[in-house]
């Protein structure tokens, strides 16, 4: 018996599919691992794999297999585009920043904080208007900025980069710092992907 996709796929059922769905639709061309993916979007690989094999029947994730690896990515689903722009808003600063940055030395650490990392994390309250993000380390500031602008341009949001060397972090002598890290922050992945 030929198994028949529905005809509305299983959309933004929880939390993990829609972070697994930014991770992939908001990069075009990204192939990923399950145990990669799991790492990013902070989930069990185990409940990722059961949402991938959801979307990968509804043919807006494939897969293929190197070994014993299974690597996802996105495909041409006239579903993709109409996902991707929704995912933007309240997923696409996290991967855009990071792309934004990775290639920028002098990074130690990057965050995402203020009401976008409190939303995303899934604390209630409204809509955030600008990007919080927290730079740990001795990168060149105009570099930063001007990466962090450029990203999160086409996506409508403003931003705000906060600099901070390793020990003003770890110390925590300002109300500012102390405020961040009492706060909810996502931690940005800076990691080269080919690694």
């Amino acid at each position: 018996m030929t198994r028949v996709r529905p005809i509305l796929a299983p959309i933004l059922r929880n939390e993990t599919q829609a972070r697994l769905l930014a991770a992939l639709l908001l990069r075009p061309g990204r192939e990923a691992s399950i145990a990669e993916l799991a790492r990013e979007v902070g989930a069990d690989a185990g409940n990722l794999q059961k949402e991938a094999v959801r979307l990968i029947e509804a043919d807006i994730l494939a897969d293929r297999r190197i070994g014993r690896t299974r690597l996802l990515r996105a495909t041409d689903s006239p579903l993709a585009k109409p996902l991707a722009d929704l995912l933007q808003l309240g997923y696409g600063p996290k991967p855009v920043i990071e792309d934004a940055l990775r290639a920028i030395p002098g990074i130690e650490a990057a965050y995402v904080g203020g009401s976008w990392a409190a939303r995303y994390l899934g604390v209630n309250g409204p809509f955030p208007r600008d990007i919080d993000v927290i730079i740990i380390g001795t990168p060149n500031r105009d570099d930063v900025s001007e990466a962090v602008v450029s990203a999160l341009r086409p996506l409508g949001r403003d931003s705000q980069v906060i600099f901070r060397s390793r020990t003003a972090w770890e110390d925590a002598d300002d109300a500012f710092t102390r405020t961040a890290k009492a706060s909810p922050l996502v931690e940005l992945d800076l990691r080269d992907e080919a690694s």
